[in-house]
């Protein structure tokens, strides 16, 4: 059996949520999720110098993706790359997905009427249950991840056949 695959762009507070990240990283080193992932982390402000040449980067990422996932931590709502992120991707048109580390962290405005798909914690049957969530019941076999300024791209076999 064949199946297509399913990219997904994470979007997270680079400053306070990169632990998030590196426990999506730590996925990949198990046997038991195959995940293949590159690791491009920029630390850049949204408004620096070289903020448009990431702009487009990223741009094009999400673009590419069919799932837009913003991992929403305690401080996530004050990212200003995150909140970019988000209108980028209602731009483009892109289905939502959100996980809340905490059930208590505040979302971030521009995720508001989104529509997302949400759960309130963070481990990796719940982020699968989001994304497949905002997918709308598309079946897909392979989840492909890439990461906004947190920089991930992961390859997930989520079925097996």
């Amino acid at each position: 059996m064949s199946y297509s695959k399913t990219s997904v762009f994470v979007s997270y507070d680079y400053d306070n949520d990169r632990e998030y990240k590196n426990l999506i990283l730590a996925w990949d080193e198990n046997d038991e999720f195959n995940f293949q992932v590159y690791d491009e982390s920029v630390d850049v402000s949204v408004d620096s110098n070289d903020a448009a040449s990431i702009r487009r980067v990223i741009s094009r990422r999400i673009k590419k993706s069919d799932v837009f996932l913003c991992l929403v931590g305690g401080h996530t709502h004050k990212s200003d790359w995150v909140e970019w992120e988000i209108e980028k991707a209602d731009e483009l048109g892109k289905d939502f997905a959100a996980v809340k580390i905490e059930k208590g962290n505040e979302t971030p405005g521009a995720l508001y009427g989104k529509n997302a798909e949400w759960v309130y914690t963070f481990n990796f049957e719940r982020v699968k249950e989001a994304i497949n969530g905002a997918q709308k019941g598309s079946g897909y076999g392979f989840l492909e991840i890439a990461a906004g300024l947190g920089g991930v791209w992961i390859l997930k076999e989520l079925m097996s056949g």
